[in-house]
């Protein structure tokens, strides 16, 4: 889905720059807290086309990135190049980070929900295992995800609509969720604008892991990290429930 989402992800968000913005805002500080160092080395590791990525760098960190979407990291590259950033960016398997270079990291990032798109328990496990390779000793890991505890017993249908303006014109985003079992759906966005030339309409689809909680902790947890806790959008600020884990020294890369 992402590569053909690359062009059109910015359009997910009313504004993309001021959502840059606020993110990193509120991220960054408990990044800092987290690990006790500011700047921080930053490995972004499901960057997208680089909403998290951008907003970090531009606060002064030493961000690194990587997705496994090769056409969102070619337009993460143009992004970046514009605001005039250096974030090497590199395509690589959330699962298996090894051919990113510059570790170990301090912190790495994993937003956005991308544990949901991991099929499996072992999957979750090889990614928290392979983030904690990358990671310098005491360092922490910050991931974001949809409370897929409560939504599993919800199985909503649909997010949205969201309707935004473009300077006059209508930009319309919604989701429709095929629920496929107790914790798979398929997702099916839609991004919908009024042009010049008349509407039109922009479909993709994914399938979804609806991830357990405990699933996660367990997996950070054997990978070696420490302290596993969660915040929610009322405690962080953040649009998605925050869990925040730190490797144990022993564990670390060196």
């Amino acid at each position: 889905m992402y590569d053909d989402l690359a062009a059109h992800y910015h359009l997910i968000f009313e504004n993309w720059d001021a959502s840059i913005a606020r993110q990193a805002a509120i991220l960054s500080p408990l990044i800092e807290a987290a690990c006790g160092k500011n700047p921080a080395r930053i490995l972004d590791a499901a960057c997208g086309i680089g909403t998290q990525a951008i907003g970090l760098a531009m606060r002064g960190h030493a961000v690194t990135a990587s997705d496994i979407s090769e056409a969102a990291v070619a337009r993460a590259r143009v992004e970046t190049a514009a605001r005039n950033l250096a974030i090497p960016l590199y395509t690589a398997d959330l699962r298996d980070l090894s051919a990113v270079p510059g570790a170990p990291f301090d912190a790495v990032l994993i937003a956005d929900n991308a544990f949901a798109h991991l099929p499996s328990e072992d999957d979750v496990r090889q990614a928290a295992a392979s983030s904690a390779r990358q990671l310098d000793r005491g360092g922490i890991l910050l991931a974001t995800m949809r409370d897929y505890d409560a939504l599993a017993r919800e199985h909503p249908a649909f997010h949205g609509p969201a309707f935004y303006d473009d300077d006059g014109r209508r930009r319309i985003v919604h989701q429709v969720w095929d629920w496929t079992g107790e914790r798979r759906y398929t997702m099916h966005l839609y991004i919908t604008r009024e042009t010049g030339a008349g509407w039109e309409s922009h479909h993709f689809s994914s399938a979804f892991h609806a991830v357990p909680r405990a699933m996660v902790t367990h997996a950070l947890e054997d990978a070696g990290f420490t302290g596993v806790r969660w915040l929610e959008p009322r405690e962080s600020g953040y649009y998605q429930p925050v869990v925040l884990a730190r490797l144990g020294a022993s564990l670390a890369r060196y």
